[in-house]
């Protein structure tokens, strides 16, 4: 079987490859990652995409690249969000809508509501 002679180590070797790309669906993800790039801490960029879903992408950008031009920071993370909450008072965060559970909805189908 000559066609599968190596297919199998490239086939394991793409998959490592995509799994380490991102997959970006929305803009605030995309500024999510962006910030996380600039302050160089890929260990929190969960944490800047739910920031950027939640408060004005400008304003971070700009919060992230004045930090990030700072030669003498040490923990570009924990400036950003110093200045952050400098800048907005206390950090407020976009809740998901809880989802409807099938029960309520059918019980609605049926009773005609």
């Amino acid at each position: 079987m000559p066609i599968l002679e190596g297919g199998s180590k490239n086939y394991l070797t793409e998959l490592k490859k995509r799994a380490g790309e991102s997959h970006i669906y929305r803009n605030y993800q995309m500024v999510g990652l962006e910030i996380s790039r600039l302050l160089g801490d890929p260990q929190h960029k969960t944490l800047y995409i739910k920031i950027a879903k939640s408060y004005n992408r400008q304003l971070l950008l700009e919060i992230a690249k004045n930090v990030a031009e700072s030669k003498t920071v040490l923990n570009r993370g924990a400036v950003f969000m110093h200045a952050l909450q400098q800048k907005v008072g206390k950090l407020r965060f976009v809740k998901n809508k809880p989802k409807k559970k099938k029960k309520a909805i059918l019980k609605k189908l049926t009773l005609g509501i």
